[in-house]
């Protein structure tokens, strides 16, 4: 959705964006008619199915059905929100975003924003460099201690902060930055008459955003130094809360079907040498809504691996509670003797992790809530069965909840009835039968000639080729695609209503509207409106036709004599409609 952006500006936005440039950075296309086709970046093909529409800037895939506008195509591609995405494609064309033009402190922002990027990133640079000198050999020791070959330790970035006072920031203010942009960096700490690095023999976690900026580090003490891990405090271009460990690695590991979500630096860089993909963790905080959402926009399921201590425990349970606020399937997956993932992976392998089994999310709060309970005891019994009733109220899958309601039987004794009244459930749910024009959290999707006919209707009005006033709202009885046309007569673009779209399946259901698989010219658009309003207008004849043959029966003898008169009517349309389609 717009959200903030003026519609304006989006309208603008879009005018100003090449789409063919835009999807060509990251996949090549090939002209064919009047659109471009490439191999579909979001699923795997041989051949291509890809199409770009440069007139209307909108992309759409014949194989997986993805479609949407040129905004949504860098959202997909760089796992943006759509208001981050605008901006990014705003940047490239060097187009002022609204906040330039209200807010005279915008650009300062934006600038000081740049440097302290660019310190960040001159700073990773350096502390990967001072890893490889003889002087800083105990922290390369450690880290091949942890078994990390030097492939691993270039792939993450890490690096060495030597155990001096202020060694980066003498470099960083040899290299033009300032000791107060520093200090926004979270690189340097300055007191009244003093400043040293924050960093200092310490081995140093690169902290990579999707796009590839260096938002902030990690720092891990040798020793007995506290804290052990130390990270960069919240700053203008870094929110511990919004980000996770190794983003930068998600954004090109496509397709993932699950995210692995661990606590340590460690344990990523661990698995991922070992040939795990889609690992990440929280920057030394508890989860946030905010990352949760992150995470969403990679895989449709998060596995949540923590430690097994208490602390540990309680953190799943909130991780939990959260991936359910968001609407994000979620698993528990244990790593057995209480090793932890890093361990776990260098002592046993790969094969051993692929044969471990997540819990579902249910599934490891049931097993939490009998931990204290003695269910030899009545008491204990009844005592599991309350707990485990409202943990069971939040599953929705009924074939879910029926296998625990049947262990529950088996572990309590007590009734499925029972246990169901204790839910709050009186009687199974019903199956409530809907329209297809009902189904919840989709539009209807038509199949017949009518609805083919008025989806090319649509190709043709976003085509711009359809002579004026040659469509109206009344010409099409599909919901849908009536409401889309609507919109496309008030004036909007094809680009904007996608941009309205509330939910994925919304955008691909329109998506397809607007990619029908023919070649629309000025030459051939008046002929086929012309084809597709005689094919509506037939259908609906033999609509009404097949409604008053099936009340015939029921009528009175002179309702009839005026229906067959209708019928003959009708008929004779249908024929004449047929010899003008010919």
């Amino acid at each position: 959705m717009p959200g903030r952006f003026p519609s304006a500006w989006i309208d603008e936005l879009y005018s100003r964006a090449d789409i063919v440039q835009v999807v060509s950075a990251y996949v090549p296309l090939k002209k064919n008619g009047s659109r471009y086709w490439g191999l579909c970046p979001f699923h795997h093909e041989k051949t291509p199915s890809f199409s770009v529409n440069a007139e209307q800037n909108l992309y759409y895939c014949f194989g997986c059905k993805a479609g949407g506008n040129v905004i949504q195509f860098i959202q997909e591609m760089e796992r943006l929100t759509f208001q981050e995405a605008a901006e990014y494609l705003a940047r490239q064309l060097h187009m002022p975003v609204p906040e330039m033009r209200e807010d005279p402190e915008y650009e300062k922002r934006q600038s000081q924003r740049e440097r302290l990027l660019s310190a960040n990133r001159e700073a990773a640079q350096w502390y990967h460099q001072q890893l490889w000198k003889p002087e800083n050999i105990r922290l390369l020791d450690y880290l091949h201690g942890r078994g990390l070959d030097d492939g691993t330790i270039r792939k993450f970035g890490l690096g060495a902060a030597p155990d001096l006072w202020d060694a980066l920031t003498q470099h960083l203010l040899q290299q033009g930055y300032t000791l107060e942009e520093l200090q926004a960096a979270g690189l340097a700490v300055v007191k009244e008459h003093s400043h040293f690095d924050m960093f200092r023999n310490r081995a140093i976690f690169p902290i990579i955003d999707a796009q590839g900026k260096v938002l902030g580090f990690g720092g891990r003490a040798m020793g007995d130094v506290q804290p052990k891990y130390l990270n960069t405090s919240d700053t203008p271009v870094f929110n511990k809360r919004k980000g996770v460990y190794a983003a930068n690695l998600l954004k090109k590991q496509r397709n993932l079907n699950r995210i692995i979500l661990v606590e340590g630096y460690m344990d990523v860089v661990a698995l991922v040498q070992h040939g795990v993909n889609g690992v990440v963790a929280t920057l030394g905080t508890a989860l946030t809504n905010e990352q949760a959402r992150l995470l969403k926009r990679y895989a449709p399921e998060v596995w949540v691996s923590y430690d097994g201590d208490s602390a540990g425990q309680h953190a799943i349970v909130r991780a939990l509670d959260i991936f359910e606020q968001e609407a994000i399937d979620a698993r528990v997956l244990f790593f057995p003797d209480n090793l932890d993932p890093d361990e776990f992976i260098r002592q046993r392998g790969l094969e051993a992790f692929q044969h471990l089994r997540p819990l579902r999310s249910a599934e490891y709060l049931l097993q939490r809530a009998r931990e204290d309970l003695d269910l030899s005891d009545n008491e204990g019994r009844m005592e599991y069965a309350k707990r485990s009733a409202k943990i069971l109220q939040r599953v929705k899958e009924p074939v879910e909840l029926d296998s625990y309601l049947k262990m529950l039987t088996v572990q309590t004794g007590i009734e499925r009835d029972v246990l169901l009244m204790q839910m709050g459930v009186q009687a199974p749910a019903q199956t409530v039968k809907r329209s297809p024009y009902q189904k919840p959290g989709r539009q209807y999707r038509p199949k017949d000639e009518q609805s083919s006919a008025e989806k090319m209707l649509v190709a043709v009005m976003i085509s711009g080729f359809a002579p004026e006033n040659s469509i109206q709202t009344d010409d099409f009885d599909t919901p849908q695609i009536r409401r889309i046309a609507e919109e496309l007569l008030s004036g909007k673009t094809a680009a904007t209503i996608l941009s309205e779209c509330e939910s994925d399946q919304d955008r691909q259901e329109i998506s397809s509207l607007f990619a029908v698989d023919t070649e629309i010219t000025a030459e051939n658009a008046a002929f086929l409106v012309e084809q597709c309003l005689s094919t509506i207008r037939l259908q609906r004849r033999q609509k009404q036709i097949d409604a008053l043959r099936g009340s015939l029966d029921s009528m009175e003898p002179e309702e009839k004599k005026k229906a067959l008169a209708e019928l003959v009517s009708l008929s004779r349309e249908i024929t004449s409609i047929k010899k003008t389609m010919q």
